[in-house]
């Protein structure tokens, strides 16, 4: 093998992510999901990001609120452990998560769109209604809703 063929070998992993990160440096591909703690928030790991701000980093998915698994009614917490394993099976499974329209968020997290495969975490969860669509102001309550009807529907 020439010297050249060489170095062109052993160039081409280091321009290939160069030229991905530098078509859409908005987005990130995640290296390795760490945990899940509910529907929309987990912990994940950045290939290439310093230590400090890429290994164990918290995630929360963008424009969706899912149940709390410390929920304040026996429904909100059901309903919270279906959306976590929903969130869990999907990552899990996962050939490619990619995060999008990153931002930093309270609490030191990434608040992102969430693609596996090319498909939105948001819109499968909204899909099974497992969340509801959240702007990042108030959150609707999981127990109680002004009608006087359940505010979790039954599945």
């Amino acid at each position: 093998m020439t010297k050249h063929a060489l170095l062109a070998l052993c160039l081409f992993p280091v321009g290939l992510s160069s030229t991905v990160q530098a078509s859409d440096p908005d987005s990130v591909v995640v290296d390795r999901v760490v945990s899940v703690y509910d529907g929309d928030t987990f912990r994940i790991d950045i290939e290439g990001w310093h230590n400090s701000v890429g290994k164990n980093i918290p995630v929360r998915v963008r424009g969706i609120d899912t149940p709390e698994i410390r929920g304040k009614c026996s429904e909100e917490k059901s309903h919270a452990k279906l959306a976590k394993e929903m969130t869990e099976n999907r990552l899990y499974s996962a050939k490619v998560i990619r995060l999008h329209n990153i931002e930093r968020g309270k609490y030191f997290r990434l608040i992102a769109d969430v693609h596996m495969d090319g498909r939105s975490l948001a819109d499968i969860l909204l899909e099974h209604n497992l969340a509801r669509a959240y702007n990042g102001k108030i959150k609707l309550d999981w127990c109680a809703s002004p009608d006087g009807e359940k505010a979790i529907p039954n599945y």
